[in-house]
């Protein structure tokens, strides 16, 4: 920082001396001491949380990065769910998926079993539902 050899401090306190006096010198030298400590101190609080403030903001952009990366890869993965309920509501847009039961066919002799009389074509259907 400072280039200061062992020459210059011992001018300094030779002139300090003579200035000041033997008397006011220790005085002089400990209130010195106490203001550049009180500096180095709020100096270094300063430096601690810029660097605190730097982290934070890196841990922040790094969440940010994560969170659109897994926003992305959810996205992704939900697309083709996303077709298949499309292509769904375009074939029967008055029912919602929930409510809707799939047929079941038990075997060739026993007839279908439909749940859910919007789904039933015939007048058989119904009568199966019905029953």
């Amino acid at each position: 920082m400072f280039d200061i050899g062992f020459t210059e401090l011992f001018l300094i306190a030779v002139v300090a001396l003579v200035v000041l006096g033997p008397e006011k010198l220790p005085t002089a030298v400990r209130t010195l001491g106490l203001w550049i400590g009180k500096a180095k101190r709020t100096i270094s609080g300063i430096q601690s949380e810029i660097s605190e403030e730097l982290r934070l903001d890196e841990l922040n952009r790094t969440v940010s990065v994560t969170k659109d990366q897994l926003n992305s890869e959810l996205e992704d993965i939900k697309s083709p769910f996303l077709n298949d309920t499309a292509t769904t509501q375009a074939v029967a847009p008055d029912t919602d998926p929930e409510a809707m039961v799939a047929e079941t066919l038990v075997t060739d002799t026993e007839p279908t079993v439909i749940q859910n009389p919007q789904l039933a074509h015939s007048d058989a259907d119904k009568k199966i539902i019905n029953e």
